[in-house]
């Protein structure tokens, strides 16, 4: 398996590969919308990358505030533990290189704390939220699963692919950020929690309503893409 699919780092995922099959043409619109296209050829418009980064802050915020539920939501200590854990990389590290990243696209932290979220924004953070709210902890990771592994699933295809541009790309650093060894063990990682869930909590007979789930999840993040790239036209 070529080291440029997310398959590479997931062999014995099982849950994962059945929810993102499942959906295959919601999928496809979000890992090959049009702002993906734009980030892997260098055409992107600055000012639709840098509405998606201040967006993507409040973004990351809110799920900080879904990692605090899953460690509510958690039956186990280790459950716990990896809630925490989770919600310590957002808040102590990601949040943090995040902001650094953003200065070079101007943009402060005190600018990204007072933007207003948009609708696209907030219709996909509170789904996620509501969703761990109303179910327990798979549905919660289910809801999160779009996010957390499909980034690593984009990264690790537009890094492999020979049609990105490299030289001269000014959001080189994003793919490789996401296709980099730290972010595709997260990937991993959640994959990994998402199949001891599944196992845990009833197996197959909650396949389709995962599924559903997963889809909406996914057709949110569509939006949360086409958000940024409707900056342009503002």
């Amino acid at each position: 398996m070529a080291p440029g699919s997310l398959s590479y780092y997931l062999p014995d995922s099982q849950l994962y590969p059945q929810l993102r099959d499942s959906i295959a043409d919601t999928w496809r619109a979000y890992t090959a919308h049009p702002f993906v296209a734009q980030l892997a050829d260098g055409t992107l418009p600055e000012v639709c990358f840098r509405h998606y980064l201040g967006q993507d802050y409040l973004f990351l915020i809110q799920f900080a505030r879904a990692y605090a539920l899953a460690a509510y939501k958690a039956e186990s200590l280790a459950d716990i533990r990896a809630a925490a854990a989770g919600m310590s990389a957002i808040i102590d590290t990601e949040l943090r290189l995040h902001v650094d990243y953003c200065t070079g696209w101007g943009l402060s932290q005190d600018d990204m704390e007072s933007l207003p979220e948009t609708s696209a924004t907030m219709a996909y953070t509170r789904y996620v939220l509501e969703k761990g709210l109303q179910g327990d902890l798979l549905d919660l990771y289910v809801a999160l699963a779009p996010c957390v592994i499909g980034y690593g699933e984009i990264g690790a295809r537009l890094a492999g692919d020979p049609e990105t541009k490299r030289e001269g790309n000014p959001y080189a650093s994003w793919i490789a950020m996401y296709s980099g060894d730290d972010y595709q063990k997260v990937a991993a990682a959640h994959a990994e929690a998402l199949d001891r869930l599944w196992q845990e909590r009833a197996g197959r007979a909650r396949l389709s309503q995962l599924i559903r789930t997963f889809d909406q999840a996914t057709r949110l993040e569509v939006d949360f893409w086409q958000m940024g790239l409707d900056a342009e036209a503002k």
